[in-house]
């Protein structure tokens, strides 16, 4: 049975994959009668490539802004929770709204090339103008986490975002004076000058609202981070306004083709391919910059080898136990929360702005992974900083594993369009990808009540959870199908085996969209 599933999940991403390789070709190849199809040929090129490369960018630009606040030195004698009070109020916040509106603006690139299939090489420098401002933004975060009462931090971050928006606006000025440039489907629309205006407004709202913010940083700069704040939210909130609009006013009218593109809908689709891109970046890079801290911190000083440890390596290395220690759970829990994603995705054949904005919440959490590893080695043993230390660890690790059980719970609102038949309510794979899901958050949760309860061996349990949560991925399958069998034996103790008669008589054909009677018990 497993076997034939796992064929079948092949099968269904061959065709997915021969898919978008034909839709490559047709947006590659002239179309007979496409506006100057004979001017494609010449100077203009896939943006494959391009994309990929803005993909990887902004991905490290996203991440590396963990690290001024990883990198905050904290004295022994320090209480960690008024350090983390502190740090809440300045890097960490920072460093999370940066995190969003930097993948607000990946999420604006993505929307933009969605329109833009084509390019030459006046929107490839175009683009290459807008990475290097995105570039940018990790100094200005510096700036604001530094000083966040002085406003030049504000300003520069601000007029770096503006001017991003001012690009952005070019780019689409330019594909749309040059039709061949644009997806087949404006091409051929009556609406295109309709399509023009209605792409601006929407570009244009990110820059005027950082204008307002700037303004605001004059009289009032608390307001001035509310704005920016906004600007994560700001199509939610636009949905929420024309909906309240509508009610009120009745709906207003709209052209038929406007829904497909720059919408406000929240299922709105996105690039599944991009997304991945981006999401596979953040977890690379978080798990090459743990290793940059081992490089950094724990190669000793040829001095102290010799003076303190009589020349011996080895002694001198063994002092540094704890912290490769963390490293290895680090990069192990890295690594599987990557898997996790991976696991999802791989039935995922939509991805919609939803789900898009909860995947950006989770590697916003994955990105604070750095900082869990330097807490749970930087203090004493048995001290309360280390009990602090791994508790903030534990949710770091549960909120970024419980935005990844949003994001299936968000697609399986929409699972005819969004999720393979076989993780759907009542699929085969169902209750296995429900518990895969739900390992990191359950485990994350119960090691950080235990360590409550017995917080003198707070360090060693959450090792013990680190290394242990790859032992249980292995066996999980196993448990998922013994957790049935004692549902069947709790709730169902006469009723039919999954192969046997259903109701009425008539037998149940697991191929039937891949879906099986039981598993709808643990959802």
């Amino acid at each position: 049975m497993g076997d034939t599933a796992d064929c079948e999940i092949i099968e269904h991403h061959v065709d997915e994959e021969m898919e978008k390789e034909a839709a490559r070709s047709r947006a590659a190849s002239p179309r007979p009668g496409s506006v100057a199809a004979a001017e494609r040929e010449g100077g203009t090129q896939s943006s494959h490539r391009l994309l990929a490369y803005s993909d990887a960018l902004i991905s490290i630009i996203a991440t590396v802004m963990i690290l001024p606040v990883a990198h905050t030195k904290m004295g022994h004698d320090e209480e960690l929770r008024e350090s983390l009070q502190l740090l809440l109020t300045t890097k960490i916040a920072v460093y999370l709204m940066t995190f969003l509106i930097v993948t607000v603006a990946w999420a604006a690139h993505i929307r933009l090339f969605q329109v833009i299939v084509r390019i030459d090489d006046c929107l490839a420098l175009l683009n290459l103008a807008c990475m290097m401002l995105i570039t940018f933004l990790p100094y200005t975060f510096s700036l604001m986490a530094t000083f966040p009462e002085n406003v030049l931090g504000i300003l520069l971050f601000c007029g770096c975002v503006m001017v991003i928006g001012v690009i952005q606006a070019a780019i689409v000025l330019y594909a749309f004076s040059r039709p061949f440039l644009l997806s087949e489907q404006i091409q051929i629309s009556e609406n295109r000058t309709f399509y023009k205006h209605h792409i601006l407004k929407v570009i244009m709202r990110v820059p005027i609202m950082c204008f307002l913010a700037s303004v605001f940083s004059f009289i009032f700069f608390q307001l001035s981070y509310a704005l920016l704040a906004v600007v994560i939210f700001l199509p939610y909130i636009s949905r929420s306004l024309k909906w309240c609009r509508s009610k009120a006013f009745g709906a207003a009218p709209e052209s038929p083709d406007s829904a497909p593109f720059y919408s406000p809908l929240t299922d709105e689709p996105l690039s599944k391919e991009r997304v991945e891109a981006f999401s596979d970046g953040v977890y690379a890079i978080v798990a090459t910059l743990l290793i940059l801290d081992i490089c950094e911190d724990n190669v000793p000083d040829p001095a102290a080898v010799r003076e303190r440890f009589g020349g011996s390596l080895t002694a001198a290395l063994r002092a540094y136990g704890p912290e490769y220690l963390a490293y290895f759970g680090s990069f192990a829990t890295v690594g599987l929360l990557w898997f996790v994603h991976h696991s999802l995705f791989l039935h995922v054949t939509r991805t919609t702005r939803l789900m898009g904005l909860l995947n950006t919440f989770s590697l916003a959490f994955v990105g604070g992974l750095p900082l869990a590893y330097q807490l749970t080695h930087a203090f004493p043993p048995d001290s309360r900083n280390e009990l602090e230390a791994v508790q903030v660890s534990c949710v770091i690790v549960f909120f970024a594993g419980v935005f990844q059980l949003a994001i299936w719970v968000a697609a399986l609102h929409g699972e005819r369009e969004s999720l393979h038949p076989h993780v759907r309510y009542g699929g085969r794979e169902h209750a296995f990808m429900l518990a895969k899901l739900s390992l990191y958050p359950c485990v994350a949760l119960g090691t950080f009540f235990l360590t409550c309860a017995l917080s003198r061996f707070s360090a060693a349990i959450f090792h013990l959870m680190e290394m242990a949560v790859p032992l249980a991925f292995l066996l999980l399958r196993l448990l998922v199908r013994v957790g049935l069998a004692l549902l069947r034996l709790l709730f169902c103790p006469g009723g039919p085996e999954p192969r046997g008669a259903g109701e009425g008589g008539e037998r149940w054909e697991e191929g039937e969209e891949g879906r099986a009677p039981y598993d709808t018990l643990v959802t």
